[in-house]
């Protein structure tokens, strides 16, 4: 642990580049998204009961964002098999990246202190990001809630 200040990005900054591997072990990065917007979200653990309602929530709302120029991209530091074992169990659709060494969740700010139960402890911090067509931050949304936050960026884009 770091005594560094944690990353937060904001609207206006660059999204921090990655290249990280997918649930059947070929990559996707950042500069693959460039020229559609973009929603990528960072949750804990694929398989646990609040990352599976959000990832459940994005596929059952993936039309409507594609339909309005949006790709979903979920990372978590979930080994590849595990993430190929979530999306087959959900009938996920859209990418899900590994980031098992942390880097991509710390460079974006969605791994450090979180209140956990009462406690802080390090972990994934469940964030959010809309980016435009240039790869840069719209929406930085950080510690949002599994349950009802897709719904609510639906309505914040009016998608």
């Amino acid at each position: 642990m770091t005594d560094a200040a944690p990353v937060r990005l904001a609207p206006g900054d660059p999204a921090p580049a990655f290249t990280l591997p997918d649930a059947d072990g070929g990559e996707l990065s950042l500069a693959d998204l460039r020229g559609r917007r973009a929603v990528v979200y960072f949750y804990p653990a694929a398989g646990t009961p609040g990352c599976t309602k959000q990832a459940c929530d994005f596929r059952d709302s993936l039309e409507p964002l594609r339909a309005a120029g949006y790709a979903v991209v979920g990372i978590s530091p979930d080994p590849p098999a595990k993430l190929a074992a979530f999306r087959d169990a959900q009938g996920l659709t859209f990418p899900l990246l590994s980031d098992p060494s942390k880097d991509v969740l710390r460079a974006w700010g969605a791994y450090g202190t979180k209140s956990l139960y009462g406690k802080q402890v390090e972990g994934v911090i469940r964030s959010t990001f809309v980016l435009d067509e240039e790869g840069r931050v719209e929406r930085a949304q950080y510690a949002v809630k599994a349950t009802g936050h897709v719904a609510k960026l639906r309505r914040e884009l009016g998608v």
